[in-house]
């Protein structure tokens, strides 16, 4: 069946509402969501019962860069500093130096039992050296699984950071495959310019990004989701245009975001995590269709092969070398050695090879496919198993809340304090976002002329207003106080 303008939409909703209703069946039964997606996919693809032929390598790589920066933005923005902060260290070696020693390893092993070239084989090991976000976060999140000592922000951070290193990684490689008089050396100042420029781009469009959203006067609540959406593909393609690492960039500047006071802050979380799950099923429909199942059988044995290399040998040598510095315990480890998923973000970058055109593209494809596929039958399915036969699972009474969860739940309720705001003081004439208002307090009402106002970011403080005010403790107070007259 051809994809037409009559047919697209019935098509799509019904692939979207099958994909769901699996999806919920399938996690009674501990089954990823993520794969059921891509099953999806490869059943109504040309070889499957619909007979839909997608085979546009292009226009499923744009789909997937679009994907993908509503997936790793989302997963920014949920990042919280204050549970990142003391594994930033381990969290940057796994991304980057864990990410190049998995590459190495793996292009090592297949440099070896195949008759890949050098770099063909260092390609490949490339685009399956990142574990992928979308993977992890929603099957950990999925399966609320609570673990000791950091191992969840450190196993997200990960996940979320790794990703601009493989890309970089296996843009650098393929321009080797293509241009074989150039050596080794040559890429050295491509990887260098990305990540310095992405890395400063990041930093410099969250700070703006902030600035931006708190300073415009939108008249709608809905608008401001939309602002950050334009915000968010602004930052990707600038930093692109001017040589940077666009997926570095969005990362940075999500995790940014995430962590400043911004108007509507909550509308804005919830719509991206829920763009997040949008895209993530789009994605592997997308790449479900266009994969064909029969060249993927054709690869089976040196796929596995390739698979398991990459699962028991590759992964735990990035991971272990890459940690050597830092004070941590075996078991710690291996879980994160186990934690290696891969899934949509491999299959993404595999496209590239497609686009140019290299001779052995399609077999790179196929095998990135079904690594993909074995990473989350084999890992997704056994996290929570592992988990516990390592002892670094969370007993069920004691798990801590989501982060997704904490702007809910955090909210701070013991103590409820009636506060008037003096004329004189820092606070009229400012709106609450500017307040920089302490976390241990949250305004839920404004008495104002005899009249209630609701709060929000963008509400402006009058003189002789009354703040009901929500605190945690009496201590609370003297922060608001402070706040308050400044």
């Amino acid at each position: 069946m051809n994809i037409t303008i009559e047919n697209i939409l019935l098509i799509g909703s019904l692939l979207l509402l099958l994909s769901i209703v699996l999806a919920k069946r399938a996690f009674r039964f501990g089954v990823p969501t993520l794969l059921l997606f891509l099953v999806v996919g490869m059943l109504a693809g040309s070889e499957g019962i619909l007979g839909i032929h997608f085979d546009d390598p292009k226009l499923a790589q744009f789909i997937g860069v679009v994907s993908l920066s509503f997936i790793m933005f989302s997963g920014g923005l949920d990042t919280d500093w204050k549970s990142v902060k003391p594994i930033m260290g381990q969290g940057l070696m796994l991304s980057t130096l864990g990410v190049l020693l998995t590459a190495v390893a793996l292009g090592t092993f297949v440099w070896f039992v195949t008759d890949f070239t050098i770099y063909e084989s260092m390609l490949l090991g490339s685009i399956v050296s990142s574990t992928d976000a979308a993977a992890v976060f929603s099957i950990l999140r999925s399966k609320n699984l609570a673990l000791k000592t950091n191992l969840r922000p450190t196993l997200e951070f990960e996940s979320g950071s790794n990703d601009p290193m493989a890309y970089v990684l296996t843009i650098s490689f393929l321009t080797l495959v293509i241009n074989q008089d150039q050596s080794l050396v040559s890429i050295v100042p491509i990887f260098l310019k990305q990540m310095i420029i992405g890395g400063i781009a990041g930093f410099a469009f969250g700070w703006f990004s902030k600035y931006f959203i708190n300073k415009i006067n939108l008249d709608f609540e809905g608008l401001y989701p939309i602002l950050v959406i334009a915000l968010m593909f602004a930052t990707f393609s600038a930093t692109d245009f001017i040589g940077g690492n666009g997926f570095l960039a969005l990362y940075i500047c999500a995790v940014y975001l995430g962590n400043q006071d911004l108007i509507h802050k909550y509308t804005i979380l919830k719509m991206f995590d829920g763009l997040a799950w949008l895209m993530q099923i789009i994605l592997f429909l997308t790449l479900g269709l266009l994969v064909f199942p029969s060249e993927v059988w054709a690869v089976t044995g040196i796929g596995m092969l390739i698979s398991l290399a990459l699962i028991f040998l590759a992964r735990p040598i990035g991971v272990f070398l890459s940690l050597l510095p830092f004070k941590m315990k075996l078991r710690r480890r291996f879980y994160i050695s186990w934690v290696g998923l891969r899934g949509a973000v491999p299959i993404v970058f595999a496209t590239y090879p497609l686009l140019a055109g290299i001779e052995k593209a399609n077999m790179i494809f196929n095998i990135v496919f079904f690594i993909s596929v074995t990473s989350v039958i084999l890992q997704g399915t056994t996290l929570s198993v592992v988990a516990k036969w390592l002892h670094v699972a969370l007993p069920q009474k004691v798990k801590r809340i989501q982060e997704n969860e904490r702007y809910i739940l955090d909210l701070p309720k013991s103590v409820m304090k009636e506060i008037v705001v003096s004329p004189q003081g820092f606070a009229p004439g400012k709106r609450i976002v500017d307040l920089r208002f302490p976390q241990s307090a949250f305004i839920v009402m404004i008495k104002r002329d005899g009249k209630f106002v609701r709060p929000g970011g963008s509400t402006i403080i009058e003189g002789n207003d009354t703040l009901v005010v929500l605190l945690d403790n009496e201590e609370s107070l003297e922060k608001v106080n402070e706040v308050l007259l400044a």
